[in-house]
């Protein structure tokens, strides 16, 4: 097994010994981003308790609805010709290699069959991430490279363990996919606490998952939305378990994925043998890695609220992008729903605007100061890791 993890601004001329940079994880307007984080939020933090609680209940007074938070959604704003133009642009321009963009949004494959009708991107694999609950918590996992003239099915499958979990099912399920030899299945962002339950349990679940169902996993995810200590602890993971560790950039805004994969490969089911049958895996760290993390988190944020008047109309807005359901239970964009939002939340969205300021982002990055580790932390000097 080979990991290798570099950081372009230490070693930019490393890019000349590839053909190509691989794009894994990035989103588009097609995937549904659950707002279940707000409430979990909202237990730690009392301001926002009380901006809930009146959210409620202004909405039960208004419309008889409560709010749902579980079955409400918001779509990042990058169409899916964007979400694609805009990681190959990177690869092509900055590092000057071929580009191969899996983009896989939750839990369908409606993005990229979309894609697959455009000359430009008719290459591209069929791809999705899969929400997987397991005991009190859910994993998700990226299932790239799906053959087109099945996916639909295939996805249909996996919705349905994702609505109605059965754990004896989920064999069959991975073991289907792992039969796929052109399929690669990554867990991402395994650290995560995505239920917030704690980290002890999450550890003890993402345990217990791996020693189940590791052999159907083809790498694990070192993410470009997460910390070098996240990423650290991820590698550590993975080599307890003599697994690859691969990137994946889980871009939901409009900044393109800090993390890529250089490869030899000239195709993605080359890509995909290369990890799952050689084993070998080269992670590239984007310049955007450095800045803050905190910051890059509210300048994705400040992409989702900013408004896109080019747009179709529909999605030009924030409250135009973020869905609800209605009271016979079918889901409704926001704006639906009232004249104009309440005044605590467009003081709120004029403050996260206040981002698009140069000036206000340098004084941000001034104020944050150097928040991530340096990348030694994940390999020493670089070093190749070789079991």
């Amino acid at each position: 097994m080979q990991n290798i993890v570099t950081c372009v601004w230490k070693e930019p001329g490393i890019t000349k010994r590839y053909r190509t940079a691989v794009s894994l994880h990035g989103h588009t307007s097609h995937s549904r981003e659950s707002l279940f984080f707000i409430p979990i939020m909202a237990s730690a933090f009392p301001p926002l308790r009380w901006i809930i609680s009146s959210l409620e209940s202004r909405a039960k007074r208004k419309g008889g609805i409560g709010v749902d938070f579980v079955r409400g959604y918001w779509t990042p704003p990058l169409p899916p010709l964007a979400a694609f133009q805009l990681e190959r642009q990177q690869i092509e321009r900055d590092l000057e290699l071929s580009a191969l963009i899996s983009l896989s949004d939750h839990d369908n494959v409606e993005a990229p069959m979309l894609l697959r009708v455009i000359p430009e991107s008719e290459q591209i694999p069929v791809s999705l991430e899969w929400s997987v609950p397991f005991q009190d918590t859910v994993f998700h996992l990226g299932v790239h490279n799906l053959p087109g003239s099945t996916a639909d099915a295939i996805v249909a499958r996996l919705n349905s363990f994702t609505n109605f979990p059965e754990q004896g099912s989920l064999h069959d399920l991975l073991s289907m996919l792992n039969l796929m030899p052109e399929v690669l299945v990554v867990l991402n962002h395994p650290m995560w606490d995505l239920p917030r339950i704690g980290q002890v349990r999450h550890r003890q679940a993402l345990s217990a998952f791996v020693a189940e169902y590791g052999s159907y996993l083809h790498a694990f995810e070192l993410g470009g939305l997460r910390s070098w200590e996240e990423n650290h602890e991820v590698l550590r993971f993975a080599q307890g378990w003599n697994q690859l560790v691969i990137g994946g950039g889980d871009r939901h805004g409009c900044e393109p994925s800090a993390v890529v994969n250089l490869t030899e490969a000239t195709s993605f089911p080359e890509f995909v043998h290369q990890v799952r049958h050689e084993r070998r895996s080269h992670i590239l760290f984007m310049p955007q890695y450095q800045e803050p993390l905190p910051m890059r988190i509210a300048m994705s944020l400040l992409d989702v609220l900013r408004d896109y008047p080019d747009y179709r109309a529909g999605s030009r807005r924030w409250d135009e992008r973020v869905y609800h359901p209605d009271a016979a239970g079918k889901p409704r964009a926001l704006a639906e729903f009232w004249e104009g939002p309440p005044a605590f939340i467009v003081w709120f969205v004029k403050a996260v605007r206040l981002l698009e300021s140069p000036p206000l982002q340098n004084m941000m990055k001034l104020a944050l100061g150097n928040l991530q580790k340096e990348p030694g932390l994940l390999l020493e000097g670089n070093q190749e890791v070789a079991q």
